[in-house]
């Protein structure tokens, strides 16, 4: 897929990829080898008919392509851009065994962008209402999933929202080079156009408890995902200029920091910035500190670049802009001159033991090796976890020893009647497309729940 040049786009928040044209989505679609057991659709937490919208893109059938992949999938333009399709779908890709799969993510994304640049997006018949009242709790990918697809069978949806933007982390945690706002918007309208009612700045736990929201509601979803940070606990980790990456990237993508002076979000400026993790999030803040004006950017992670979380695309995209990597280091202490800014990053320099409980090799210190960095800014995305809210002013709903919801393996279903719960609220943080599954199974069995008063738990080697 055409790119920016590395050297212009670290300079702005423009898309970094430009998209395919309709000859190379074509030329791409034809690679299909239209399996009759396609593995692909079963690498799809959604399970989207992949073969079956490829064809229709390799005969030049636009239209129908989208039709079909939205009957599965209700914001395709998103996980055409951010699903991790490298360990999913095309994982499976029987022409992946012996050379590149085919591109099914970027073909997603060509079909999606089709339509909406068309500017015409058909609404898929909905089912007679059922006269069941609904409520989604959190706009996210689960959230609008969930609620896109109650619609559709027929119930009346309401999704509330705490922020003032709809779409959870799409709209404040990733940046806008990666998913532009704009597609955000147009997914969240299509939504809305199958008769959800979305209400903003509503935070369910203060405003109304869950348990209220049963007294007017049939039933509701809880998908409000994991968005408090965690910390590593490092002497100077309360200094000026340290952030989480879910404050930093608040700031740059929801509050739009990034567009100075039009809007003055605070943000600082920075120089050198060290970005502790090795995952999405931390090439997001790296890759972000880089186009606000930073010198340097480095990843300081505590293993080798192997065993990074992060997409390989995001990794390399992020060494290509000048995101500096320095793996086997574990930060150790920030510290800070006379008025409490950081200005440097000590650290620890590590070796890799035998696999931990992640599959992955244990990073061990090596006695007598540390390393310094200058920086003025320190930016931790290390994970996140379940914010407490909702779990706390809910009576009766079981939860983890992490803070998350406990909840029945593809039904959603938690320890309290007539409420659901899905995506990184349950599993902690995790992909916008397992939490879009999520919303999805959950949607089915809340489908069945309103109708009968009952949930029928699916056999977990369901296809």
């Amino acid at each position: 897929m055409p790119e920016q040049d590395p050297q212009v786009r670290s300079h702005n928040f423009d898309e970094v990829p430009l998209g395919y044209d309709n000859e190379l989505a074509v030329l791409e679609a034809t690679r299909c080898l239209n399996c009759k057991k396609p593995p692909c659709k079963k690498g799809c937490p959604v399970s989207v008919d992949i073969p079956g919208f490829i064809k229709c893109l390799s005969e030049h059938n636009f239209d129908e392509a989208a039709r079909v992949l939205k009957g599965d999938n209700s914001l395709p333009a998103i996980c055409g851009r951010v699903c991790p399709q490298e360990t999913q779908c095309e994982e499976r890709c029987i022409i992946g065994k012996k050379g590149e799969p085919v591109a099914i993510g970027r073909l997603e994304r060509f079909c999606a962008d089709y339509e909406r640049n068309k500017g015409d997006v058909p609404i898929p018949k909905i089912a007679q209402s059922t006269g069941k009242k609904v409520a989604v709790v959190g706009s996210g990918p689960a959230g609008l999933t969930c609620a896109g697809d109650l619609a559709k069978l027929g119930h009346d949806v309401t999704i509330f929202e705490a922020l003032h933007e709809t779409g959870g982390v799409l709209v404040y945690g990733i940046p806008e080079f990666r998913l532009p706002k704009a597609i955000v918007k147009a997914e969240v309208d299509y939504i809305k156009r199958l008769g959800v009612k979305i209400v903003t700045n509503y935070v369910v736990g203060m405003l109304k408890t869950v348990d209220e929201l049963l007294e007017e509601f049939d039933a509701v979803f809880i998908g409000t995902g994991a968005g408090a940070p965690i910390f590593l606990g490092i002497p100077g980790e309360n200094l000026n200029g340290v952030y989480s990456a879910n404050e930093f990237l608040t700031r740059s993508n929801l509050m739009k920091a990034y567009l100075f002076p039009e809007y003055d979000t605070p943000i600082i400026n920075s120089k050198n910035v060290a970005v502790l993790g090795g995952g999405n999030v931390a090439m997001d803040s790296a890759r972000t500190a880089l186009r606000l004006g930073a010198e340097n950017s480095y990843i300081v992670y505590r293993r080798s670049k192997a065993e990074m979380p992060a997409r390989s695309e995001e990794v390399h995209h992020a060494e290509e802009e000048g995101v500096q990597l320095i793996l086997l280091t574990a930060p150790i202490e920030v510290l800070g001159d006379e008025k409490g800014w950081a200005k440097q990053l000590r650290c620890q320099k590590m070796k890799l033991g035998e696999p931990d409980d992640s599959g992955r090799r244990r990073p061990i210190p090596i006695e007598g090796e540390e390393v310094t960095l200058d920086i003025d800014t320190v930016i931790v995305a290390i994970g996140n976890r379940p914010n407490p809210l909702i779990p706390r002013t809910t009576s009766d709903l079981e939860t983890g020893r992490r803070g998350t919801i406990v909840a029945q393996e593809l039904t959603g279903l938690t320890s309290k009647k007539a409420v659901f719960a899905g995506g990184d609220i349950v599993t902690g943080a995790a992909t916008v497309i397992l939490a879009m599954g999520a919303g999805k199974d959950a949607a089915k069995a809340m489908d069945e729940y309103l109708r009968t008063g009952k949930v029928t738990p699916p056999p977990k080697d369901e296809e």
